[in-house]
């Protein structure tokens, strides 16, 4: 069976309420909030978890928060390995404002990453009882937190024989360059950033795809083009896939989560390139679909799958 661990290095407590109005100065007395466990790669981790992967979550966890992210994934069955420090799990707030159904969402710094609490990080890598065949790092760094780390850790899993999968963006995704990871998932956005220039049509698309592929990036990269669908990229072709019509149910929160955690099951299944981009799309849709706190629901990604075809 495959073995995939996700890395967070800034999880947080996502705390999500209500309130009727959102009005400057005034207190406003919202609802109870539900809690659920956050940050990229507990995302993905989730997600990985619902499609019947065998998975492990590491992120340093600190303070309440941290121990509630913990008590959150083990009850719903996610395995974790957190790595204690001494700062404190930050928490992001959404507040929606039940007369026009509008969200807030308040997302905070975190807390720093010190050199030994990285250095304990992989040492939970290293110490798994089995190597993953994936290893993905997803989400944001924390505040003073050296990019260089992913091109370390795209040097270990090299040196490992794991596949790394990167969903990260700003300075952080730049820093990618050279990194020679497996698969990179920027955006459309985040694509034209990195080249410098705005894209023009498909065929520039691809193009910038295949420059980042060319500049060690990673082996494969996945473009999300929203209701445009996902263009991969590798050194030896490109496909294309448009967006699966779904019925509303979700949000948009978490679809670029369940998409990299069907590309990284894919992978580690060695499913061929145009039938990982159809499972990564498959998840993203069903992932709208789908209430926020569940995230995706496996039998909506399989029949998606099994439905949607690459051009």
């Amino acid at each position: 069976m495959e073995r995939i661990a996700t890395v967070t290095l800034n999880p947080a407590l996502d705390v999500n309420t209500t309130t009727e109005k959102v009005r400057p100065t005034n207190k406003l007395r919202c609802t109870a909030p539900e809690l659920e466990p956050g940050g990229g790669g507990i995302n993905v981790a989730r997600v990985l978890h619902a499609l019947g992967a065998e998975v492990t979550a590491i992120f340093p966890s600190g303070g309440a928060p941290g121990a509630t992210i913990e008590k959150l994934l083990r009850d719903v069955g996610v395995p974790i390995v957190p790595v204690p420090i001494a700062g404190t799990t930050r928490e992001s707030i959404a507040v929606e404002e039940t007369s026009t159904g509008a969200q807030f969402r308040f997302v905070l710094p975190g807390p720093a990453l010190f050199p030994d609490d990285l250095e304990h990080l992989f040492q939970a890598l290293r110490d798994l009882p089995a190597p993953p065949t994936c290893l993905v790092l997803s989400g944001s760094l924390p505040p003073g937190c050296d990019p260089s780390v992913l091109a370390r850790l795209a040097e270990f899993c090299r040196g490992a024989n794991e596949k790394l999968v990167i969903d990260t963006s700003g300075p952080a995704l730049a820093g990618c360059e050279g990194a020679r990871a497996y698969l990179i998932k920027p955006s459309l956005r985040e694509l034209e950033e990195l080249i410098g220039r705005k894209l023009g049509g498909e065929a520039d698309e691809a193009a910038a795809a295949q420059e980042l592929v060319a500049r060690d990036f990673a082996e494969v990269v996945v473009v999300s083009l929203g209701g445009r669908g996902a263009l991969l990229a590798s050194a030896d072709e490109t496909i294309r896939m448009a967006a699966l019509p779904v019925p509303p149910g979700g949000g948009t929160v978490g679809a670029g989560d369940a998409m990299v955690a069907a590309l990284t099951l894919a992978t580690a299944r060695g499913y061929a390139l145009a039938d990982a981009l159809r499972f990564g799309v498959a998840a993203g849709a069903a992932a709208l679909m789908t209430p926020p706190a569940e995230l995706v629901r496996r039998e909506d990604v399989e029949r998606l799958y099994a439905t949607a075809s690459t051009g």
